[in-house]
């Protein structure tokens, strides 16, 4: 009844079309996601250039397009120079102008996926640890372009993005700049037609989930960038049948877990945010697919709302918009599980909830609407909402200026005096009476009537 209509995303302000919420989401993730790579790909170049033997690359980089050709060309022939050519071209890549000519070059990919899976387990180690690091964020920061992205889908990238997570899989480097690239790809306007189909033929969907446990030594980056591909994949798909079989909803929930409880203990590892919101998303939206028998396997135990209920907490000031994200998801978990209402009830977690109300920026709305789910389940549930201070904090709400929470807070208001007698006295009591007569005259036709109801069907009878 309360779940929101579509859960592709969360709905925006009225007014955003979905396209317009879909750029400003974009340009947002691209300023904060390129402005890291930008950091960590520079740091990761001058630690790699300590192991190069500067003799034996004798290629001036400055002469770009051409060496770059030349040194492909040689690539293309074994020999004991190759690794000397593989360093060569790593070096010319720095070159911006280098980079683009690399990616239109005929079958440059399959000479990657060669080096990558080839006997030649020197030039293979070689491409793994420097050449292929540099050329996947090269090629994430050109799939944007609709020309050079058609040249790499039939040059086979998604199957080379597959072979790199597989055969690389213990190189986290490589496995963070697979996440990139293939996160790249994933964004492009067509991708549910020709890319997402590719991608969930492939292994990629395994692997990207396998890497959702961040590495202690390494860092979060692996796991950001793998959880940003599994959101791209569930906002664009409405059948998530094929992720949800292979755990991903599991996944995302039990490490939502672990970081709700990180955070809850006051451990904020710079750049959280960014694997948790996609996390978030993941979870909200495969919610909408996952039957309502299999959910209790593929959540876990009631510790997701204990962990939703501390990212709210946590990020209330501080990031208001996760916060707005964290209550979306807790607003679908509780549209589809009684049990997990009943958690919030006996873990005393709904005063923590109900004083979220005074909020705006969308969460009070969302807090609200979790606060219906509970009510709707049960009358029992409404009296214990009741005890906890529900009431008064109606009583509040009704006086806000925005139509929706007045809406929602009288359909609450309903759920509750129609349980129990005690609890319309109690209402009653703390003025209830006064504040619906006032609302009958509010602007709203719709509100007028559901006062007028309320009052005449429900406390005047």
């Amino acid at each position: 009844m309360w779940r929101l209509n579509k859960v592709h995303h969360k709905a925006g302000r009225p007014g955003d079309s979905v396209e317009e919420l879909k750029l400003k989401r974009r340009e947002h993730e691209k300023a904060l996601r390129q402005a890291r790579r930008d950091r960590q790909l520079v740091s990761k170049r001058l630690l790699l250039n300590d192991d190069e033997d500067q003799s034996e690359v004798t290629m001036d980089t400055n002469s770009g397009e051409q060496d770059v050709v030349a040194v492909l060309q040689k690539l293309h022939h074994s020999g004991p120079e190759r690794d000397t050519h593989l360093k060569a071209l790593s070096k010319a890549l720095r070159d911006p102008s280098a980079q683009l000519t690399f990616i239109k070059q005929e079958n440059s990919m399959h000479l990657l996926v060669g080096l990558l899976t080839g006997s030649d387990a020197t030039c293979r180690l070689q491409a793994s640890t420097k050449f292929t690091e540099l050329c996947l964020y090269t090629l994430g920061n050109l799939c944007p372009d609709s020309i050079v992205k058609e040249k790499l889908l039939a040059q086979g990238i998604v199957p080379a993005l597959a072979s790199c997570l597989e055969n690389q899989r213990h190189n986290l480097a490589v496995v963070e700049a697979v996440g990139f690239t293939l996160s790249q790809l994933l964004q492009a306007n067509d991708a549910a037609e020709k890319i997402i189909p590719m991608v969930l033929a492939s292994s990629l969907p395994s692997h990207l989930l396998s890497v959702l446990t961040p590495d202690p030594k390494f860092g979060l980056g692996p796991a950001i960038e793998c959880a940003w591909c599994i959101h791209y994949l569930t906002c664009s798909m409405k059948d998530h049948r094929v992720l949800l079989a292979q755990g991903a909803l599991l996944q995302c929930s039990s490490l939502l877990v672990s970081l709700g409880g990180a955070v809850a203990e006051g451990n904020k590892e710079e750049g959280m945010e960014l694997l948790i919101c996609p996390l978030l998303r993941c979870v909200g939206n495969l919610l909408s697919s996952c039957p309502l028998t299999d959910l209790s396997a593929q959540m876990g135990d009631v510790r997701i709302v204990v962990a939703l209920c501390a990212l709210l907490q946590a990020f209330l000031l501080t990031q208001p918009a996760l916060a707005r994200e964290s209550a979306w998801v807790l607003n679908n978990l509780t549209a589809h599980s009684r049990a997990l209402c009943s958690a919030l009830l006996t873990l005393n977690l709904v005063p923590g909830l109900i004083q979220l109300l005074p909020f705006s920026q969308g969460i009070n709305t969302m807090i609200l609407r979790v606060l219906a789910n509970i009510a709707h389940n049960k009358k029992d549930f409404c009296v214990h909402l009741a005890h906890r201070g529900l009431l008064s904090a109606l009583c509040a709400t009704l006086k806000m200026a925005d139509q929706e929470m007045v809406t929602l807070s009288m359909d609450v208001i309903f759920m509750l005096v129609v349980s129990s007698p005690q609890v319309a006295e109690e209402f009653v009591k703390q003025g209830g009476l006064s504040l619906l007569e006032a609302t009958q005259y509010n602007s709203e036709g719709e509100i007028r009537q559901r006062a007028t109801h309320l009052l005449e069907h429900h406390l005047l009878s």
